[in-house]
């Protein structure tokens, strides 16, 4: 199985591609049929017992569609997942040099030093 997820994840951007193609085809064979107007109470009364001849095959291809989309989805969202993550802490991924010692007191100042934030040079003037 992990190698299924590591030849889908390699190919995402293809499979992004052919998702948006198939959305793109869903909305433009959603926005072809005809409108019942049902929605919102509005329309004819008699639409309820109205014939449906040629909207069986806009509506046929509206649901292969919709199921093609919700295949890439779950696909593009299973082959995404990576490996299980350990339960380690992000400071183990730090290079050996960079990690300071914890300190319980904070260090005096050095001897002749100003307490205060310290001061960026000021640029000349030109």
């Amino acid at each position: 199985m992990e190698a299924v997820r590591g030849f889908l994840h390699d190919w995402r951007v293809v499979l992004l591609i052919i998702h948006i193609g198939v959305t793109a085809a869903m909305i433009v064979v959603i926005l072809l049929q005809r409108s019942e107007g049902g929605g919102l109470g509005m329309g004819r009364t008699d639409a309820l017992f109205s014939v449906r001849g040629q909207a069986n095959v806009l509506s046929r291809m509206t649901a292969i569609f919709a199921g093609i989309f919700f295949f890439l989805s779950l696909v593009m969202a299973w082959s995404a997942g990576g490996p299980p993550r350990s339960s380690t802490s992000i400071m183990d991924n730090l290079p050996a040099g960079t990690a300071t010692p914890p300190s319980s007191a904070p260090s005096a100042p050095a001897p002749g030093a100003t307490p205060g934030p310290p001061t960026a040079p000021v640029p000349p003037n030109r």
